[in-house]
């Protein structure tokens, strides 16, 4: 991402330096954060319910469930990325520059195009119960199966026609679910990454050029805490293992510390990937915007392929 003194919305990222910056971003990275829900459905005219249900391991989540309509139907399931909610991102609460990103008008536009929607926060986010360290996507994975089951349950939702929309975490969080859980019928997977390539680029940038020799020693506090180490986190494990799910992918072709090549390699090991869709963007958030923006294609996505 291009250094800049502010996000889209005019606020600066928070000005830390030095160690301070360190200790918070590991933080950040093991255990997460909790952003405050500042927007709902009905900013976007949509009703909705609270929903209330558990992990695959028994962590309570929370979220909300936007209906279509009575009659069984097709629904989407939204699976926020790393230190977001079930909302998206709200700029400017963390140590480096980031952006906005707004679910609704997506989940807006699903709704419209009759498919109910789920939008839930992942353990160790938002108001949902704690599951120490983060994982970015294995542990998370239990989360994720947890909503299926949730939307399974339920009178209104046609239990062969469920998708799930991933941004980075997320993505990665589905894509590790799928082999283990229900079926799941498409998945919009945006900006998925490899664990280890993304925190080497990310620190780097954020850090300098000792970044990364920071960002491999949290293997160290993961073998303490028992979890996956970062530094073995590869989808592309389980991309072929994916079965009949049809899957988009979205890269942004600006991406600091993603990588398009990564992204290419999980499309090409997934049974039924219709592609890399290359969304052109100037840094990592603004490809996770294609959700916000392009809230129409996300909608013929799922309505083509649910």
């Amino acid at each position: 991402m291009s250094p800049s003194p502010a996000d889209a919305s005019g606020r600066p990222p928070l000005d830390e330096r030095g160690i301070r910056k360190l200790m918070h971003l590991t933080r950040l990275m093991i255990y997460g954060d909790r952003q405050p829900i500042v927007r709902t459905p009905a900013d976007v005219g949509l009703a909705y319910e609270e929903a209330s249900f558990t992990a695959t391991d028994g962590v309570d989540l929370r979220g909300w469930f936007i209906p279509a309509g009575a009659g069984p139907a097709p629904a989407v399931v939204f699976v926020h990325g790393w230190i977001w909610n079930r909302g998206g991102n709200v700029a400017g609460r963390v140590p480096f520059v980031d952006r906005d990103v707004d679910f609704l008008p997506a989940a807006k536009a699903l709704h419209d195009a009759g498919i109910h929607v789920l939008l839930f926060d992942l353990s160790n986010h938002g108001e949902s119960g704690k599951r120490p360290p983060l994982t970015m996507g294995r542990w998370e994975a239990r989360d994720f199966n947890g909503a299926l089951e949730y939307l399974r349950g339920r009178s209104d939702v046609d239990a062969g026609r469920i998708g799930a929309l991933g941004t980075s975490a997320g993505a990665n969080t589905v894509m590790y679910a799928i082999p283990e859980g229900p079926p799941v019928k498409a998945l919009l997977a945006v900006q998925p990454t490899k664990l280890g390539v993304f925190n080497r680029n990310f620190s780097r940038d954020v850090l300098g050029p000792l970044g990364p020799a920071a960002a491999r020693s949290t293997d160290l506090v993961y073998v303490f805490l028992r979890a996956p180490l970062p530094s073995t986190h590869d989808p592309a494990v389980v991309a072929p293992r994916l079965g009949e799910t049809v899957v988009q992918y979205v890269q942004g072709t600006g991406d600091p510390w993603g990588e398009m090549g990564i992204v290419e390699g999980f499309s090409a090991l997934t049974p039924h990937s219709l592609g890399v869709l290359a969304y052109p963007s100037t840094g990592r958030y603004e490809g996770y915007q294609y959700v916000s923006k392009e809230a129409a294609q996300v909608a013929a996505f799922f309505t083509a392929n649910l």
